[in-house]
């Protein structure tokens, strides 16, 4: 690699350098400019030239940070991530990171710019039509405005990772030498406990949603703690009732563009699942009334083998199945979110003493570890529990080693 300098006025020196040729033969050399003496010119130069050489060498790109991520969602994130995850990448581009950092030049970005940015989210990051009760009533026709408020700090938390994650692509790229935000704290997000019901509050909960489409979806969710777009793709050939097994071989999603089969994003996603045996005569009596349902609509009837779908077999949209379950939760006087019932199926297990590794693999998570600090809050019963089991134990032994000593 060759580099050289060009006078540009009293003590401005632009530094070129000579990086090569590219596939069709074209020159490639890029350019900086020095305000300074020769001498700062020439040690500029060979600096240059050293990081060229070891490989940390990043061209002077005037390229900025909303161009960048524009092209990072085009490029990377549209092709390696799945529908809904590009969905909220796209989001938090376009209404956050743009608007909030865009104007930088990618080259030139600073933790304190990313740092400042969080910062300025946490205090006004986001806009909301102003409520009646906020107004200050004047003589002028009573509109309502927009108001900036804070975003949440588990929010601002997802900004982080969406930006980490797009600025170290750059580096792969080999458009940045580091990563700017590997540098930056962000917010520290509020722990938030989960919800889950007791034994009883599941055996009320079943009990009132009785003869109501909801029952099924709940008897499920409690006996096997898939997720919402889980149960909605499960199909009829996924479930082997004679044996009492379920297998999660794919997810309905809610897209933009309508509703998309997908398989699961991780190998411990696709899993098989024991049913406990009421949810399995539960299916059995659900399975005969879709079937009489089916004969009923005959050719109008769209058989797509779906265990929970509309009346005509379509699939039920997950947006249209979370709007009737909180009407369902509504009308029952609840405040239960379908969710929770996967926090419930969990809880439960662990209670009755059943090992976290079988928790974890019901509930699909990639490591053992999500789990355990998904559920701390149950493990001190569970330690309170054990100690008691262990002392009982040992008390046994040390009556049956007394008895024996005499």
């Amino acid at each position: 690699m060759k580099g050289h300098l060009e006078n540009r006025g009293k003590n401005v020196w632009l530094i070129v350098l000579e990086l090569g040729k590219d596939d069709t033969g074209k020159r490639l050399r890029d350019t900086s400019t020095l305000h300074g003496y020769k001498g700062q010119a020439e040690e500029e130069m060979v600096r240059l030239l050293r990081k060229i050489t070891t490989g940390t060498y990043v061209a002077n790109s005037r390229m900025t940070v909303a161009e960048y991520l524009k092209h990072w969602l085009a490029a990377y994130a549209k092709p390696s991530v799945g529908e809904r995850t590009y969905e909220r990448y796209e989001g938090i581009v376009t209404q956050h990171l743009t608007p909030g950092l865009g104007r930088h030049k990618l080259a030139k970005l600073r933790p304190l710019q990313i740092q400042a940015y969080y910062a300025e989210a946490l205090e006004s990051g986001r806009y909301r039509r102003e409520r009646k009760s906020e107004r200050v009533h004047s003589k002028k026709d009573d509109v309502p405005e927009t108001v900036k408020t804070g975003l949440s700090a588990q929010t601002v938390v997802h900004h982080h990772r969406v930006l980490r994650e797009a600025l170290r692509q750059a580096v792969k790229w080999q458009m940045l030498s580091v990563n700017p935000a590997d540098a930056v704290q962000p917010p520290r997000a509020e722990h938030k406990e989960i919800r889950a019901l007791d034994e009883d509050g599941t055996a009320n909960l079943l009990r009132s949603l009785e003869g109501s489409p909801m029952c099924l979806p709940a008897t499920v969710a409690v006996g096997t703690g898939l997720r919402r777009g889980e149960l909605l793709g499960l199909r009829w050939q996924d479930v082997d009732l004679k044996a009492g097994k379920l297998a999660v071989r794919q997810n309905l999603q809610q897209t933009r563009d309508g509703l998309l089969f997908k398989s699961p994003k991780t190998a411990k996603g696709s899993r098989s699942l024991s049913l406990m045996p009421s949810t399995v005569e539960a299916l059995r009596a659900h399975k005969r009334a879709q079937a009489a349902r089916r004969l009923e609509k005959g050719p109008a009837y769209r058989d797509h083998d779906l265990v929970l779908c509309e009346d005509d077999g379509s699939p039920w949209s997950p947006n249209r199945f979370s709007a009737q379950w909180h009407k369902a939760m509504r009308e029952k006087g609840r405040s239960v979110r379908f969710h929770d019932l996967r926090h419930t199926h969990a809880t439960l297990l662990l209670r009755q003493g059943t090992h976290p590794k079988v928790v974890s693999e019901r509930l699909g998570h990639a490591t053992i570890g999500i789990t355990l600090d998904t559920y701390s809050h149950v493990l001190p019963d569970m330690q309170d529990e054990a100690a008691k089991r262990l002392d009982g134990v040992l008390a046994v032994a040390m009556g049956k080693a007394q008895n024996g000593a005499s």
